[in-house]
Parts: structure tokens; C-alpha cells; sequence
């Protein structure tokens, strides 16, 4: 699978998250359009994915469409670029998810890691992975994705205790979201990369695309040290500003 493959199937993916008839523009563009039940964003906030140089956005109604089409065409330089963080700025943002990097990988590129830890496949739902999660408390285990792997749990164990974890929620268009989590004493030894390596691996071997979604930049060197490539971000916005007429939102 060559890079413009793996691209085009990555856009499917959130053409269709995003609820509305739109499209990847040409490079540099931003599609905008009103989809309340977009998936690129929480309900009532707005989204925003840039892939390969375009991108698409959704807003929860005509006046936040607005606000971000104008966006676009502010911070859109000569050169054709256009960024998540140059949309954030230019908005009236009361809230920000991201910007997340977005990362994908084929069979081609991956870059298999075999650390010395011994990597074991548990259930998803399991005991042992909800253990962890309770234990690096709610903002990395929200960060890390596991709680919602539809995938088998790949862990490495010091003594009775899972410490490393990987595992993947199954997507649409047969795309893979990849999450992996390390509790904050085993950090730094490289387990991230082992378990995370025996995950793809696994979504490779099912035919499926995997997907990478990474703020932290630790979590961005991971998925490129297994050979991940970034194609573009996402944001999204709650966004603020004058008041809205009645029944607009």
C-alpha cells in the first residue's frame, strides 16, 4: 500500500465521521460545513481534519460555520498551507481538544519491535487492563483510548502486575485506532514500542489500516520509531463570541 492509498482510505474514514456531504478540497482548502451529529468532535462543538494538506470541518449550526470558514480563509497563507493550530488562533475558542497528529502505517513501512519483555494477548475487557487503567489515573487512561479497544489487549507483566498495554478500537472503512498506555514507574524502557509493535502487527495481519492519534509528543515517538507516518491533525473547538439568535444552535 503506497502512501496515496493509505490516504485516500484515511479520508473515507472521516468523510464519513463527519455526518454531512462534503469533501477533501484541494490543498490548502478547508470544506465547512453544519453537521450537529458530526463524529469529529464532541456534540455541539466544532471539528476539524486536516489530511495530506486539505481539509474538512463541521460546525453545529450556520453561525459557527461561519466563524470557522472565516478562519480558514484568514490564517490560509500564499504557499497553499493550512494548519490546526493557525485555525485555533484564529477563533473564539472557549474550549480545544487537540491539536492531535494523525499517523498511519502499511504493511510495508512497519517497523516490528522485539524488546525483551516478554508481550502477552489478554481479553479487552478484562481485569488486568482495567487495573492499569485505574492506576495512571483519568487523564492518561482517557488519553491512551484502552478503555474502548474492540481489539485483544497486548501487555507485558512485572511480577502480577500489567504495567505495558496495547490494543486497538475497531473504525470504520476498516481503519484500526491504536492506544497504548505504560504505568509512570515502567516508562522509558522501551515497553510503549514492544506492545504497541505486537498491536499493529495483529491489525496488520487483519487486513486493517492502523491509525495513530497522538498530543503527547512521547506517544508521537512511538508511533514513528514503528514506522507511522504523519499525514496531517485534528481539532476540535467549542467556540464562543457574540450571542446567537434564538433557535440558531
Amino acid at each position: 500500500m503506497n502512501g496515496d492509498h493509505f490516504l485516500g482510505r484515511a479520508r473515507e474514514l472521516w468523510v464519513e465521521a463527519a455526518g454531512a456531504a462534503v469533501e477533501f478540497p484541494g490543498a490548502g482548502e478547508v470544506n465547512v460545513v453544519v453537521s450537529p451529529g458530526s463524529q469529529l468532535c464532541p456534540p455541539a462543538w466544532a471539528g476539524v481534519v486536516l489530511l495530506g494538506g486539505a481539509g474538512i470541518a463541521t460546525a453545529p449550526n450556520a453561525r459557527d460555520a461561519e466563524l470557522l470558514a472565516d478562519a480558514v480563509r484568514k490564517v490560509a497563507p500564499a504557499s497553499g498551507l493550512v494548519d490546526a493550530g493557525g485555525l485555533v488562533g484564529a477563533l473564539p475558542v472557549v474550549d480545544v481538544l487537540g491539536p492531535a497528529s494523525l499517523l498511519y502505517l502499511d504493511r510495508a513501512a512497519f517497523l516490528p519491535h522485539d524488546g525483551a519483555a516478554a508481550v502477552e494477548e489478554v481479553a479487552g475487557d478484562g481485569a488486568e487492563l482495567a487495573a492499569l487503567l485505574d492506576r495512571v489515573g483519568a487523564a492518561d487512561a482517557d488519553e491512551s483510548g484502552l478503555a474502548d479497544v474492540t481489539s485483544p489487549v497486548f501487555v507485558v507483566r512485572e511480577g502480577v502486575h500489567v504495567v505495558a498495554a496495547a490494543g486497538y478500537q475497531l473504525w470504520p472503512r476498516s481503519v484500526a485506532q491504536h492506544g497504548v498506555l505504560v504505568a509512570p514507574g515502567s516508562r522509558g524502557r522501551g515497553l510503549a514500542r514492544t506492545v504497541a509493535s505486537a498491536a499493529v502487527a495483529h491489525a496488520l495481519a487483519a487486513g486493517l489500516l492502523p491509525q495513530w492519534r497522538a498530543r503527547p509528543e512521547p506517544s508521537k515517538r512511538v508511533a514513528l520509531a514503528l514506522g507511522f507516518r504523519e499525514a496531517g491533525s485534528q481539532v476540535s473547538v467549542r467556540l464562543g463570541g457574540e450571542e446567537q439568535a434564538p433557535g440558531v444552535r
